[in-house]
């Protein structure tokens, strides 16, 4: 087998604001495994939160593809990849579901298979995709969401956080009142104390939030799951449930976990953490990075799993150099195609390195 990686720069549409940072460009590594004349690809996004920056995405994504040429073909190396044999000790779990991703892809454009039917689904997955709005006036708030209920999204994701508690406040009736039959649901990132989550959480509910995702700080899922068992509104724990571990934690104890792929290690370690928390009183949210159509697609094969699903990332772009999963009507779907199901779109400004 051959790797061979590319880094691409992924330019948003619009600066997305959240409480802690403002993003207007991420660097995406795609890696690329070839065998008897067949490609497989995934994608690892940089983000500052989890420490990847470009330049250690490119290195450890090397470092994996080493380690794959030695395997006879996808299917062994891919086995060894669930078995924990393939990536070395302390591979970022981006990296781990990237490389899960493209064997993947691989083995199902070899045996002319979707995705989805390797992991257990008979019919393409389908799924309202939640849109993300960031921390910004009312009124662009309120404008944005129109447009997104128009276009078709029946979930909206609000971002919180600001400093004013009264501006997030604002922005929530505002996109109510823009998108009075959409599901919300509110996105603090951690901003908020746990005194302040008690006083404001009964005001947001209120307003009909469905649920609230990580609504204090990152480091104690026990205050996290005290605040759940008293919260009149869903509390969705993210920041605080990355891996199998924190979710057997918390399964049971707050009423949703986020799982994104890039934080647990992919597909196959997305289902082991919905197999958990199935028939605790906790559900599946699926959610992702900002990035391009490859990033995402993997995770839309296992979206019928999620009550909850959020994965707008290559919605937020302003060139995706991907196709195949849709989203622009408010839904994203798997597409019965082998593998993946996505394509290419453009390979500009690619930088390369093959091992």
């Amino acid at each position: 087998m051959k790797f061979t990686q590319h880094t691409v720069r992924l330019v948003l549409a619009e600066p997305l604001r959240i409480s802690r940072s403002t993003m207007t460009a991420r660097d995406a590594v795609r890696l690329t495994v070839e065998h008897e004349g067949l490609s497989g690809h995934g994608e690892a996004v940089t983000s500052v939160f989890y420490g990847l920056d470009t330049p250690t995405l490119e290195r450890l994504a090397t470092r994996t593809g080493e380690r794959i040429t030695r395997f006879p073909g996808p299917e062994t190396a891919l086995h060894a990849l669930r078995e924990g044999e393939l990536t070395a000790p302390g591979t970022p779990a981006a990296v781990t579901a990237a490389t899960e991703a493209a064997l993947l892809d691989l083995v199902g454009k070899r045996t002319a298979t979707a995705v989805h039917r390797f992991l257990g689904a008979p019919v393409a997955p389908k799924a309202a995709t939640a849109r993300t709005i960031s921390l910004t006036s009312p009124g662009r708030a309120a404008a944005q969401a129109r447009g997104l209920a128009g276009a078709g999204f029946s979930v909206i994701k609000i971002k919180a956080g600001d400093r004013d508690e009264e501006a997030d406040l604002d922005r929530v009736r505002a996109v109510r009142a823009a998108a009075p039959a959409a599901r919300l649901l509110l996105d603090p990132n951690g901003a908020w104390s746990a005194d302040q989550a008690r006083t404001l959480l009964p005001r947001f509910a209120d307003m009909g939030i469905e649920a609230v995702e990580q609504p204090i700080a990152p480091g104690d899922p026990e205050a996290l799951a005290r605040l759940a068992a008293r919260s009149p509104v869903p509390v969705i724990a993210d920041e605080d449930a990355v891996t199998y571990e924190d979710a057997r934690r918390l399964a049971g104890r707050v009423h949703g976990i986020n799982v994104k792929l890039a934080k647990c290690g992919g597909v196959h370690a997305a289902l082991r953490i919905a197999a958990l928390i199935e028939g605790s009183g906790t559900d599946l949210m699926l959610g992702c990075l900002t990035a391009s159509t490859l990033g995402i697609a993997p995770a839309v094969h296992i979206a019928d799993r999620a009550r909850w699903t959020d994965l707008d990332g290559h919605l937020l772009l302003a060139h995706d150099p991907w196709t195949g999963i849709g989203g622009e009507d408010g839904f994203v779907a798997a597409n019965g195609r082998p593998g993946l199901g996505v394509h290419l779109r453009a390979a500009a400004g690619a930088r390369s390195a093959a091992s």
